[in-house]
């Protein structure tokens, strides 16, 4: 079965990413603006190199944090798939602009009993599906349920710093809360044209789509909000341009700063409306979520935040209902 009722209920199927990532050649200053500066400054020092062979020990660190992540998940009785890793083709067709297998978030996203790949903004990243599309053809493909995908993305001019017209739609801004999803905006990921084309593909299916704006140093609105289960969320306020989305109002909020957002502090991952996964620098928000009754299990996840995402970027459910 594939389905995803909303981001709190009980995760049954997810696929979880791998850890591979390829420097660019070729970098746009202002696209690193919602890294951190260390992780600025590592992406400038190594351009065209893989991350294996500019960090080994991290390598296998970020690699251990994934495994780890499995066995907290599959403690819990959920089912994990992982892709397969990128090929020395798709690597070499990557060419100056880098590549990336590392937030499988982003690059596919399930709706309802919808599957649908994104349409990625980033350079590196518009190949990230790839590796998945194993995991569609033996999991998806037998199941009922549509799988689609989003338009690809127009050529942009090469000193066009917006990257084009899109549409770009990605995993990172898609929040789904019943028949309503939000979709997130802040210049670096999803825009406009790909919040029109969800609305017009999901409103045959009597799904309402909003968009959300967000201040242009968040990379995904998953970034500046997460929910926990029903009623309760992590979130940022200083990260929305229009305040927070209003569909919220009546919920109880755990409160962060945009520091705090930037480290991936709204990015944990609700297991189940009684088991949350945060990484122990978090620990204060595991306190206050643990004060409502619902356990938190930590992971040490210092490598995948520094590329920019954390739990929530690094798992895409196929089963989340009940």
């Amino acid at each position: 079965m594939i389905y995803v009722e909303n981001e709190y209920a009980t995760l049954k199927k997810v696929v979880l990413a791998q850890s591979e990532f390829g420097y660019a050649r070729k970098i746009k200053e202002d696209d690193l603006r919602f890294l951190q500066e260390a992780s600025i400054a590592d992406i400038e020092e190594h351009r065209g190199k893989d991350f294996r062979e500019a960090h080994p020990e991290k390598q296998q660190r970020w690699e251990q944090e994934r495994t780890e992540l499995k066995q907290v998940l599959e403690k819990y009785g959920v089912t994990v798939l992982r892709p397969r890793k990128l090929t020395p083709a798709e690597k070499h067709a990557a060419g100056d602009d880098g590549y990336a297998n590392f937030f499988v978030r982003d690059p596919f996203f399930t709706i309802g009993n919808c599957v649908i790949e994104g349409s990625m903004r980033f350079l590196h990243r518009r190949r990230e599906v790839l590796p998945v599309r194993s995991i569609m053809q033996e999991e998806v493909y037998p199941q009922d349920c549509f799988y689609v995908a989003t338009p690809q993305p127009a050529v942009a001019l090469p000193d066009d710093l917006t990257l084009g017209e899109g549409p770009f739609l990605e995993g990172g801004d898609v929040i789904v809360l019943g028949d309503t999803i939000l979709v997130g905006n802040s210049g670096l990921a999803s825009n406009v044209a790909g919040a029109e084309w969800l609305k017009k593909f999901m409103g045959k299916f009597g799904y309402k789509v909003e968009m959300v704006r967000l201040v242009p140093t968040i990379l995904h609105l998953d970034c500046a909000l997460g929910l926990i289960r029903n009623g309760l969320m992590v979130i940022c306020d200083d990260a929305f341009v229009d305040g927070p989305p209003a569909i919220f109002n009546d919920w109880k909020k755990i409160h962060v700063d945009m520091e705090a957002a930037t480290s991936l502090a709204t990015n944990g991952l609700p297991v189940s409306p009684e088991v949350y996964i945060t990484d122990p620098a978090f620990s204060y928000i595991g306190e206050q979520v643990a004060a409502y009754g619902i356990h938190v299990a930590y992971v040490d996840f210092r490598i995948s935040r520094s590329f920019g995402g954390s739990f929530r970027c690094s798992t895409q459910p196929l089963l989340r209902k009940g």
